[in-house]
């Protein structure tokens, strides 16, 4: 992992994406637990390819300013870039803007990921608990 590692994506706006239908407002504009969603999405895409086969990375920290709605049917254009990396830990600069018009900024913020041994990460959920 290195500082610099980056990915874009582009997204967009559905009505299972607005805040009343994600159940975080009443508004029909994207809501902010699907644009962290996205923001994840691109971190996931920029550090995935550099790990090996037996690690996965999670999250484990969120800063993130949402600053400007979104109406059903905009594009959104978020991309992530690696701007730390202390051992296992690996910090991104997110941003999210208007992929329509001018470019505005919706979002933005850090997202830490944590990488970890896959195997030893799920042996530690344990078991699933029915009912």
């Amino acid at each position: 992992m290195v500082v610099g590692l980056r990915a874009r994506a582009v997204f967009d706006v559905v009505e299972l994406d607005t805040a009343s239908a994600l159940g975080s407002g009443s508004v029909p504009a994207l809501g902010t637990p699907r644009l962290l969603a996205w923001l994840e999405a691109v971190t996931c895409a920029a550090l995935d390819p550099a790990l090996a086969d037996d690690e996965v990375s999670v999250g484990t920290h969120v800063d993130l300013d949402h600053l400007r709605a979104s109406r059903v049917g905009a594009r959104v254009r978020a991309e992530a870039i690696v701007v730390a990396v202390e051992g296992r830990r690996v910090d991104f600069d997110v941003e999210a803007s208007d992929g329509d018009g001018d470019g505005a900024v919706i979002g933005r913020g850090r997202i830490t990921r944590t990488v970890v041994d896959r195997e030893r990460f799920v042996d530690r959920l344990g078991p699933i608990n029915p009912g």
